[in-house]
């Protein structure tokens, strides 16, 4: 059974930066799409951006809010996704999940695509 820890999360001010990891267990992800999610109160879980997998580096996709800010990677050697966030605003403040699934695709942002997640990390970015 796979399973997917985040952690990274924490209290940041305005323009801070932030960088989350997705460690897998159970199974290598490498030929998985590797993807983060955000949820904030009282809102619907919003795709942030994503990443496929290939031998010369994968493909990403963004969401428009965290493009130029936010950088997802992935070390399929850990196992591991990470989330750059740079330039943060308290807009960002929200829940953030990582995600995986082996068919999803980069450009498919719903959640229930993906068939594997973590259990969240609280990011919470102070004006």
């Amino acid at each position: 059974q796979v399973q997917l820890v985040e952690s990274g999360g924490g209290l940041v001010q305005a323009g801070g930066s932030l960088r989350l990891s997705c460690a897998a267990s159970g199974r290598t992800l490498r030929d998985y799409v590797r993807a983060w999610f955000r949820q904030a109160p009282g809102k619907e879980r919003a795709f942030v951006a994503a990443i496929s997998w290939s031998w010369s580096g994968g493909s990403t996709n963004y969401a428009d809010s965290v493009k130029g800010r936010f950088t997802i990677s992935r070390d399929n050697a850990k196992n591991t996704a990470y989330l750059q966030m740079n330039s943060l605003t308290p807009e960002d403040t929200a829940v953030y999940y990582c995600a995986a699934d082996r068919w999803a695709r980069i450009v498919t942002t719903t959640p229930e695509t993906y068939d594997y997640w973590g259990q969240g990390t609280q990011v919470t970015v102070s004006s």
